[in-house]
């Protein structure tokens, strides 16, 4: 069994990263371990949430597991909160790293044009340092944009995402970059690639639903590395997760429309299973 480590906050409540993370990944039939950046009450969508920064405990934790000799076949990074946490991720690569070890960041900082709350401007090129030394990256349009300087669009063409796709390859990493919720092909969305090694352009469309809920980029990239674990090729494990993440928002349209927890993924794991088995 191929064992992965994902590194980014946790959730009591509410569906995002490590609370997406660990179970969909383990439902995958991969062994999923944990390094929480920091614990949370609920997600940030609620308000007054707690948190509790587990910063100090990173250096700790994988001093321990460099004593014990831990192998992770991949290292799936999530939200960072600080340009301190993403240096000691980038140590933190740097110490697990083997041949056969997936580095695979989604630099989750940024949407709708935006930098999340509470980062500074110069955090994106942090961000970009360390997925500079990733394998595979996935980040949507608007944090590719903060990362390459690329001026930010909601309308554009292939060529526009092509120019954005080779500006984030230039950043360092290996063997793909991918940009998610991005698609020329209009009233669509979808994933568009670049694999760095050959210079090949990949990509394909899906239906755009009208509701948006917080997490699901976090199922997204979830649902890729449990794939990619399983021996899919990157295209086959982002259609699968693609394909996931809209029946996982169909099916909380559909039940559980209340947006504030995120989407009902668990009731469409089946799905995802018989997908990857297929």
């Amino acid at each position: 069994m191929k064992r992965i480590v994902t590194i980014q906050d946790i959730s009591c409540v509410g569906k995002c990263s490590l609370t997406v993370a660990l179970p969909v990944i383990s439902a995958m039939g991969v062994e999923t371990a944990i390094l929480p950046t920091a614990v949370l009450s609920t997600h940030t969508q609620f308000s007054g949430f707690t948190v509790k920064d587990l910063q100090d405990q990173i250096e700790p934790i994988s001093a321990h597991w460099k004593k014990e000799a831990f192998h992770f076949d991949a290292i799936y990074t999530g939200y960072l909160a600080s340009a301190e946490q993403i240096r000691l991720v980038a140590d933190f690569f740097d110490d697990f790293r083997s041949d056969d070890t997936l580095l695979f960041v989604d630099p989750a900082m940024a949407d709708n044009g935006r930098l999340y709350a509470g980062f500074p401007d110069d955090f994106p090129k942090a961000m970009a340092e360390l997925c500079g030394k990733a394998d595979i990256i996935v980040p949507n349009l608007t944090e590719a944009c903060f990362m390459t300087g690329m001026e930010y669009k909601t309308g554009y063409d292939a060529a526009y995402i092509r120019e954005v796709l080779q500006k984030l390859a230039a950043l360092g990493t290996k063997k793909a970059v991918v940009l998610t919720g991005c698609t020329a092909e209009p009233g669509m969305t979808g994933v568009s690639g670049l694999k760095v090694e050959t210079g090949e352009f990949f990509g394909f469309s899906h239906e755009k639903l009208s509701a948006s809920y917080h997490g699901t980029g976090d199922i997204f990239s979830s649902a890729t590395v449990g794939g990619l674990m399983r021996g899919k090729t990157l295209e086959e494990s982002l259609k699968i997760a693609a394909r996931f993440t809209v029946a996982s928002i169909r099916e909380t349209i559909e039940h559980d429309p209340e947006k504030t927890y995120g989407v009902d993924f668990e009731a469409v794991i089946p799905e995802l299973i018989a997908d990857l088995n297929a």
